[in-house]
């Protein structure tokens, strides 16, 4: 009749074992990422490329492409932070109205900007993404949007660039211009004369 003690003692030495184990686990992810804290995101905007990355901690996670301001409403440059987020977002401008749906202008979703009236937002016509023919604002097609919305928070950083660089040539691709050659290609030749 002893025997039948043994056998719970075991489960309770495994159940002990299985417990402190979680706890263990449970404290080394916590020291890796915090609960509640999520890494870096920023957004940047090239102009020139018309593509828009997602980077989390200096590593692209995503990458769109966009439309951007037409010659007479350009995009703004510069560094931003997303103020708010909208799903279904109703459009206001010039005394009109267009509440959410297949004829709105925003799309699905808005991410607004701390420059005043900008955002990024999806768009009811998708074959403007990679044309520069917006109001100033960075256009997805709806289902980049609902992608990116579900990546970025408020206070997250946007980043606008209207020239290419270095950064936006190794994200984006091709070569960055090379301005600093042709500034001493065009020294050397005033020079001689």
């Amino acid at each position: 009749m002893e025997r039948r003690s043994s056998k719970p003692a075991i489960n309770r030495t495994l159940v002990v074992a299985v417990f402190t184990l979680g706890l263990a686990l449970r404290a080394a992810a916590q020291d890796a990422h915090p609960a509640g804290v999520r890494l870096k995101r920023t957004v940047l905007v090239s102009i020139p490329d018309r593509k828009l990355a997602v980077m989390e901690n200096d590593t692209v996670i995503a990458t769109f492409p966009v439309a951007i301001g037409a010659a007479s409403t350009p995009s703004p440059t510069g560094e931003f932070k997303v103020i708010n987020r909208v799903s279904s977002p109703t459009y206001y401008h010039s005394g009109k109205v267009i509440p959410t749906g297949k004829d709105n202008p925003l799309g699905t979703r808005w991410l607004g900007l701390s420059e005043k009236g900008y955002g990024i937002h999806g768009t009811n016509t998708p074959q403007s993404v990679g044309h520069a023919a917006s109001h100033g604002c960075i256009r997805l097609r709806n289902r980049d949007v609902e992608k990116l919305f579900t990546m970025l928070r408020m206070g997250d950083f946007v980043e606008i660039r209207g020239e290419r660089d270095d950064e936006t040539a190794e994200i984006f691709g091709g070569a960055a211009p090379n301005s600093v050659v042709a500034a001493a290609q065009a020294s050397v030749v005033a020079g001689g004369q």
